[in-house]
């Protein structure tokens, strides 16, 4: 069993350093404005995240056959001798790392889309401000010339 919970956390470990290095990856291609870059990307970071979650399941699942009602590693402390938990231990300080890591690199990551959108979106706005009419005598929806409201009007129409 201890195996398999050392081989469980060494493939979550592994697969959250790839994860580090696919969301620096995404950084680099946010800073050097590739978009479709960036999409492809996401997809393989979204299939990496589904596949972590489900080695988390399968380690929840194991740790409740060998302890059941514990949902936690640390809690199955006691199953293990001192030798075999200081290896498991440390795999975990590994894995916590890691998950610090990538956490921060996802922060990164976000903070710079939203700015990208932002900055992005008031560029557009700014675009349709300068595009609308300044003054009100201007063609209507029907393609006539419009009279602006503020001027009298005495006599309109055909003669």
């Amino acid at each position: 069993m201890i195996q398999i919970l050392k081989e469980n956390l060494s493939r979550q470990t592994k697969a959250l350093m790839l994860l580090g290095a696919l969301l620096e990856e995404e950084f680099s291609r946010l800073t050097s404005l590739n978009p479709q870059g960036v999409s492809q990307l996401e997809l393989t970071i979204q299939e990496l995240l589904r596949q972590i979650a489900g080695e988390r399941t399968s380690l929840v699942a194991l740790i409740g056959r060998i302890k059941p009602g514990v949902r936690r590693v640390r809690g199955v402390r006691d199953e293990f001798s001192s030798e075999q938990w200081g290896e498991v231990e440390e795999l975990l300080q590994r894995l916590d790392a890691m998950e610090q890591k990538s956490a921060i690199q996802a922060a990164k990551n976000q903070r710079l889309a939203l700015g990208l959108y932002d900055q992005s979106s008031s560029l557009l706005k700014h675009m349709h401000q300068q595009l609308q009419p300044k003054r009100n005598d201007a063609y209507g929806a029907n393609g006539r010339f419009v009279k602006p409201a503020s001027q009298p009007n005495l006599i309109s129409g055909r003669l």
